[in-house]
């Protein structure tokens, strides 16, 4: 017997991408929302969808965030998705397949296609992107980060599915950039919470590293003007990332 599929996701004021997602993971048994706070139609979307909401305000990362949606779920399997991405149909297909014949204890990758100013890259290391979003809900849940949370899964088999999950990434210059300081915020912040240190030559080395990892080791001189601008996005957010760590390990922050 086929196994049933909780969709889960977290969002906020996320009215404008959600009909749209909602609509590409209509198949699944259930769709779970938990919403941290929107001000704008985001919950009565989802509800008029028939979609589980939820509402909980207290924001303690994205990780921790994500393991109290997951708890809403009842289904075997979760696939974690997020209000800008889309489930292509081949994804669909691969995914039913797999819950018809799941590998127990497996967890599922799944390619991530990421747009950015007007172009889905097909390089930049923003495709395949491999991420883990289809896995077993009693067995697996997310860790504890602040920002750039992961599933904790260290032991698992991992199968790859076919099939792209598109994901809306950057549509939105303005918007990017602000998503971008407040992860590179976060991050500084947990690391420094860690007692993690660092040095004005390890920021410009790691802002000089992101650019080129990007532009030439992942091939993003390959994916056009947008290729070039991406590397440039990805070393202003690393140069971001470690120059708030470096004012916070000083007491140069407001947050320290």
């Amino acid at each position: 017997m086929s196994k049933r599929l909780s969709v889960v996701m977290i969002a906020k004021n996320a009215a404008d991408l959600l009909p749209e997602c909602l609509d590409s993971v209509s198949w699944a048994d259930e769709i779970i929302l938990l919403d941290s706070g929107s001000d704008d139609n985001t919950t009565e979307i989802a509800r008029a969808a028939g979609v589980k909401v939820f509402v909980d305000t207290d924001w303690q990362g994205y990780g921790i965030q994500r393991q109290r949606a997951q708890s809403f779920a009842t289904c075997e399997y979760v696939l974690m998705i997020d209000t800008d991405e889309r489930i292509t149909p081949e994804l669909q297909h691969a995914i039913q397949a797999t819950l018809a014949a799941p590998v127990s204890g497996a967890v599922y990758s799944i390619a991530r296609r990421n747009y950015f100013l007007g172009r889905f890259m097909r390089h930049s290391g923003w495709y395949p992107d491999r991420v883990l979003r289809l896995y077993e809900r009693e067995r697996y849940r997310y860790n504890d980060n602040l920002v750039h949370e992961s599933l904790d899964c260290d032991k698992a088999q991992v199968i790859a599915l076919s099939g792209d999950l598109r994901h809306l990434t950057c549509r939105d210059f303005a918007s990017f950039q602000r998503k971008q300081l407040n992860y590179a915020t976060a991050w500084a912040q947990e690391r420094h919470q860690r007692g993690k240190k660092t040095t004005i030559a390890s920021i410009f080395a790691h802002t000089l590293g992101a650019f080129l990892k990007t532009l030439l080791l992942r091939g993003g001189v390959l994916d056009g003007k947008q290729g070039w601008l991406l590397a440039v996005v990805n070393a202003q957010y690393t140069f971001n990332k470690y120059t708030e760590l470096w004012a916070l390990n000083r007491g140069y922050s407001e947050k320290a």
